[in-house]
């Protein structure tokens, strides 16, 4: 039965389970109780893969209907850079990793303004000056959260572990490759230039 349920999966499910994606931090918010499936004997919550996958494929549906120069990624936790540099490098997505500059969804005025119709930020907590700017643009934001975040000003929640630099390479991989074969860039995962390990943080 499980491994009926894992073939629909966007990846194998020992894929998700190896890196970790599904494992959360010792703290839950309400927003992120339905997606918890159980809490383990020390403490941590572990969220549910296939409602990771589904969330995943949802995304990656949302991110394909907007045109890559639309589409911003802001990624202040460091553990993520390297993951949304390469994404971005496959796609063409503008990406922010580090600092947010103030106003540049906001301020038409800057050289580097940037007028995006859909933000995506890794999480939402680091990123939160992104996400009030894009709130009050009335852009629509996707977040990957874990189970500690705040998902009030969130458009789309994809629940996972977004702190964990495997997990988050894996995530931006997987969701690289759907975008590229729904672009029709690409045909199949095995066309990826890049694997995995490229986009994990050192």
């Amino acid at each position: 039965m499980m491994a009926e349920k894992a073939e629909k999966f966007l990846i194998p499910l020992d894929e998700y389970l190896k890196v970790g994606v599904h494992i959360g931090t010792k703290s839950k918010t309400k927003f992120m109780e339905p997606f918890i499936y159980k809490i383990r004997p020390d403490g941590l919550p572990v969220l549910n893969v296939q409602e990771i996958d589904k969330r995943l494929k949802l995304l990656a549906n949302i991110l394909t209907m907007y045109n890559a120069e639309d589409i911003l990624v802001v990624c202040r936790r460091e553990n993520g850079w390297k993951a949304v540099r390469k994404f971005s490098e496959l796609t063409g997505i503008k990406n922010i990793t580090s600092r947010y500059p103030p106003g540049i969804l906001t301020n038409p005025g800057l050289d580097d303004f940037i007028e995006a119709k859909i933000l995506f930020v890794i999480d939402p907590w680091p990123d939160r000056n992104a996400v009030k700017d894009a709130t009050r643009c009335g852009i629509p934001v996707v977040a990957l959260c874990d189970t500690n975040n705040d998902a009030k000003d969130i458009d789309l929640i994809v629940p996972c572990n977004n702190k964990g630099k495997k997990s988050l390479a894996l995530i931006m991989w997987v969701l690289a490759k759907e975008f590229l074969i729904s672009k029709g860039v690409i045909k199949k995962d095995s066309d990826m230039k890049l694997k995995v390990e490229d986009f994990v943080q050192e």
